[in-house]
């Protein structure tokens, strides 16, 4: 991996070009223009560009457009995006939906870098990532404008170019403070490089950060750090590298390492209260270390800990229903008429929520759940549609399968899948008896579907973590046409968490955030002391819906239960709070920071015990009603896209 290294943005043309051109006729034509009701009275817009839209599903025909600003108040440079009032094409978002995506006053300060996108063909958008590790939603630049956006930014503010990512811009020096100091003191480039990225050869570059944070799990099962053969073969920027991703806490600790070691005391003086607490998050590193030499077991302060507004255990009783056996064979034919339709889908969907189903009904039951059969469907028409789809399936597959080695050498990004998913499938779930031994056909299978979708499937491809959905799918289908297109189906939900952007992985942390900030303030007023505001620590449980945290049997009930969308489509995120709420006291009386708090949540792997879990996350789905709804951006995964979403939205030109 190269050296992170930054540099000026004087060596691109487009900037060169654009301060020559547009961006000084912008800041003239703007400078004199003040700003607008909902912008302070003082302040003065540099840039304004219109027709700047997001996507908040992933169909364009739902964009949401707006205004972008960027204007001055005093030294500081701010950033807003409003939407037009009453434009928005989306005829499912109301007013207050629309407002839930704002961009208000965003000051630079704030901001951590800027991730450009200029796809061959498509609209070029920008990604605006905070220093907290949450991005705002891309913004879409119908009409142009992205040169002039940097060019004004540059005039402004200190924007540097990550050499890692040439589509990154790190704003302010990298806000952070050992990197800040290194530049600043004009040090030795191998002294100055000597960041994150360079000291953990498969840690992710700055310019990456934002797509790939999640926790070190160093027991986990099929998804581990990849060697450096592995990253050659395929392209990191695109394929979500959770082995990668669970590195992130190594990098945060290098930071404290490096900015004792190098800094010592004077460190204190020289940055404030912030690099204060990094001093002595050090400290407390090198005592642990002490103590551990000298088995000395050091047992962690408590605190006093805020209580809990909601009186959670009362909340649960009140709210949350008592867990059922599950679904029996004689039963399930109670919820069919004679010719095999589901009479009540929605009392069928809340018998399943209670009960989830039994391992033998699952196979039947499974493709209602997840949208391959309709509850409409009869008998017949399901064998039809079995039938019809197997011959689909083959034809796709026939699409790879007819790759001579010839035209193999000539198809990189065929290769580079195909190695991937041959990685992976041989590290998931290998220790169950389906999957186990050399040479195991069902784990060939998992190969040929995944390699399938890839080619159904041509925006999204192959990423990593798809074999853990996969995983059990096929293990309950146990025939491969069924299990890919139960698959299809899970994906149609689940796919934006493997967008490039992670726009999917980041509304639902927002959204995470959001619910937490309603359903236990003192809690989430923590982490944002606590810089855990990111919620980064509950990456893995959203990924691949927390498929690591119980034993497979588990795994395989929760899954159920979630695909009832009852009583929300979004439960696992209250699910989230469920376990968050559980452990508040521990986090808070231990005041846990975000090393320990990784640490400890990927220790409570195998540790959670469900049905309590569901109760309780019911009762908080039910408290919260319409406040929690509103909480969560329309789109959030896993919403089923709209039927005009006929095209899976990715970015760039990748395909395959």
């Amino acid at each position: 991996m190269h050296e992170t290294d930054v540099h000026d943005l004087s060596d691109d043309a487009d900037y060169a070009a654009a301060s020559k051109q547009g961006s000084s006729s912008i800041t003239r034509r703007d400078s004199s223009k003040r700003s607008s009701s909902s912008d302070p009275e003082d302040a003065e817009i540099v840039y304004l560009k219109d027709n700047v839209a997001i996507h908040p599903t992933q169909s364009v025909i739902e964009a949401i457009s707006g205004r972008l600003k960027l204007f001055k108040q005093g030294s500081s440079l701010f950033m807003t995006w409003i939407p037009y009032k009453g434009q928005s094409s989306n005829a499912r978002l109301s007013e207050r939906d629309t407002n839930l995506y704002t961009i208000r006053a965003v000051p630079f300060s704030d901001i951590h870098s800027i991730r450009r996108h200029t796809p061959t063909i498509g609209w070029q958008y920008v990604i605006v990532v905070l220093s907290s590790g949450i991005a705002h939603p891309p913004l879409y630049f119908y009409s142009g404008g992205i040169r002039e956006f940097f060019a004004t930014i540059k005039q402004h503010a200190l924007i540097v170019r990550s050499s890692e990512n040439a589509n990154v811009f790190l704003v302010n020096n990298f806000q952070d403070p050992l990197q800040r100091t290194l530049s600043s003191l004009e040090l030795p480039r191998s002294l100055a490089n000597r960041t994150p990225s360079s000291s953990f050869p498969d840690s992710p570059s700055e310019g990456n950060l934002e797509n790939k944070h999640t926790s070190e799990d160093d027991s986990s099962g099929s998804i581990q750090q990849n060697n450096k053969q592995r990253q050659k073969n395929h392209d990191p920027a695109r394929d979500i590298s959770i082995q990668v991703l669970e590195k992130f806490s190594l990098v945060t600790r290098f930071a404290r390492e490096a900015t004792s070691q190098i800094f010592r005391e004077s460190l204190v003086d020289v940055h404030g209260p912030n690099e204060k607490r990094r001093t002595n998050w050090a400290s407390k590193d090198h005592q642990t270390q002490e103590a551990a030499a000298n088995d000395v077991e050091i047992v962690p302060k408590k605190v006093p800990v805020p209580s809990d507004p909601l009186e959670f255990d009362k909340l649960s009783l009140v709210w949350g229903q008592p867990r059922q056996h599950p679904l029996e064979l004689q039963e399930w034919s109670t919820f069919l008429d004679s010719e095999g339709r589901i009479v009540d889908p929605d009392a069928f969907r809340k018998r399943i929520f209670y009960g989830g189903v039994e391992d033998n009904l699952r196979k039947e039951v499974w493709p209602f759940l997840l949208g391959y059969y309709s509850y409409d469907s009869t008998y017949a028409e399901r064998e039809y549609v079995v039938s019809a789809k197997k011959s689909e399936y083959e034809t796709i597959k026939n699409q790879w399968q007819s790759i001579s080695p010839e035209q193999a050498k000539r198809f990189t990004k065929f290769r580079e899948r195909n190695v991937l998913i041959e990685k992976d499938v041989v590290r998931t779930d290998r220790s169950l008896a389906f999957y186990e031994g050399d040479d195991n056909p069902d784990v060939r299978l998992m190969h040929d579907i995944l390699l399938t979708y890839s080619f159904y499937n041509f925006d999204l491809g192959y990423c990593q973590g798809m074999s853990d959905l996969l995983s059990p799918i096929l293990f309950i289908m146990k025939d491969e046409s069924e299990a890919f297109w139960c698959f299809v189906h899970l994906l149609e939900r689940l796919g934006p968490n493997f967008n490039r952007d992670q726009s999917g992985m980041h509304s639902q942390l927002f959204a995470l955030s959001k619910l937490v900030e309603l359903l236990d303030s003192p809690l989430h007023n923590y982490f944002k002391q606590h810089d855990c505001l990111n919620y980064f620590f509950c990456f893995r449980w959203l990924l691949i819906q927390f498929k690591r945290e119980f034993e497979y049997e588990t795994t395989l009930r929760l899954w159920e239960v979630l695909w009832t969308h009852y009583p929300s489509e979004h439960l696992h995120l209250y699910v989230c709070v469920a376990i968050l709420k559980r452990h508040r006291d521990k986090i808070m009386g231990e005041q846990m920071d975000f090393d320990t708090l990784l640490k400890f949540i990927n220790e409570l792997s195998g540790q959670i015990a469900l049905d309590p879990v569901l109760r309780d996350a019911e009762a908080l789905c039910v408290y919260a009603g319409e406040n929690g709804a509103a909480s969560i951006l329309p789109g959030t995964p896993p919403s089923l896209p709209s039927q005009d979403a006929s095209i899976y939205q990715q970015q760039d030109d990748e395909v395959l």
